[in-house]
């Protein structure tokens, strides 16, 4: 049958189709082209690469109703920069777009603003411009700059058999503060807020990439799982993931659930935590460890072996392809 509308067609392969399309064109400054990595890379200079990306949030899917107008600046700043970060660059600026109601108290907005500024603000750059119109249900598009050095850009792809698989912070807390809300569960607000808060790890990013241990990077915004499958195809290999090497925050144990094989799926199967997944070469550890907090949950292997988690009592699974997931998919 053939699909005709986006919603039975589902986000990445949609991705997938227009990027073919834009991939098409020509562009001698392009280094990384639409739909190959966390963000576009573009030659700029004799030692530097131009990094950029751009995501679109929605009032309805995207922000919660606990959240604040200046949460949800914050929120809308930060989804971008995370980006920036997976590629080890710094930020040089924002372009942020917003679409409201006619009826829409300019206090709101200020306090948006404010948001995204703050949040540009302490990832080290500023909101450089923008765009305001009306529209039918409020819609922040950010658009983030970043700047590297050639010889430190992080990319999806160069992950190798043999390299440890590591992420920064906790997995799953921003889906497990979700689901709190969801149900009425009563949860701390440092807990909630890393749902609602998200802090991009920029610093994280420029010094793993200083290190030289990295051997490929992605955030984590639409779930573990869903990483580790896109870092898996793009690199031809596969994944063991050890349960009881998973950071899962206390508190997600204390106010969420105390189930292990529901905080398991919490950390791999829900999005919006905005850490690092990334690859390092076994011999390079201890530079990595230098670079950042990290955990080391798994190892790569070879692609024949699959996705696979080790659970505590010995049993071992593949872990699916699912997560944070837009357009019915």
């Amino acid at each position: 049958m053939k699909i005709t509308q986006v919603s039975e067609m589902g986000e990445r392969p949609l991705v997938g189709l227009l990027s073919g399309m834009f991939n098409n064109g020509s562009n001698a400054n392009l280094v990384i082209g639409p739909g190959n990595d966390d963000c576009a890379v573009l030659d700029v200079s004799k030692d530097e690469y131009l990094v950029v990306t751009t995501d679109m949030l929605h009032r309805k899917t995207d922000f919660p109703l606990q959240m604040t107008p200046w949460q949800i600046g914050w929120m809308s700043a930060a989804v971008n920069l995370s980006d920036v970060a997976s590629m080890g660059a710094r930020p040089t600026g924002m372009l942020m777009a917003i679409g409201m109601s006619p009826d829409t108290p300019v206090s709101f907005v200020e306090e948006i603003a404010r948001g995204m500024s703050d949040c540009a603000k302490a990832c080290g750059t500023t909101v450089v411009g923008g765009d305001i119109d009306t529209h039918d249900e409020l819609t922040i598009t950010g658009t983030a700059l970043g700047m590297t050095k050639k010889s430190r850009l992080l990319k999806r792809k160069g992950a190798k058999v043999g390299d440890k698989v590591c992420v920064t912070g906790f997995a799953g807390s921003a889906g497990a503060a979700l689901h709190a809300i969801e149900k009425g569960l009563d949860i701390p607000e440092s807990f909630l807020n890393t749902l609602l808060e998200p802090y991009p790890r920029i610093t994280e990013g420029q010094e793993l990439a200083l290190s030289g241990a990295v051997t490929c990077m992605m955030d984590t915004s639409d779930g573990l799982a869903m990483s580790l499958h896109d870092l898996a195809d793009i690199n031809g290999v596969g994944f063991r993931i050890y349960e009881s090497m998973l950071p899962v925050h206390e508190d997600l144990g204390n106010y969420v659930t105390s189930d292990p094989d529901e905080q398991t799926d919490f950390a791999l199967y829900t999005g919006g935590d905005f850490e690092l997944l990334f690859t390092v070469s076994p011999d390079k550890l201890e530079e990595a460890r230098a670079a950042c907090n990290l955990s080391i949950i798994g190892e790569v292997v070879e692609q024949t072996v699959g996705i696979r988690i080790e659970r505590k009592e010995g049993t071992d699974l593949s872990i699916n392809r699912k997560g944070y997931l837009q357009l019915g998919s």
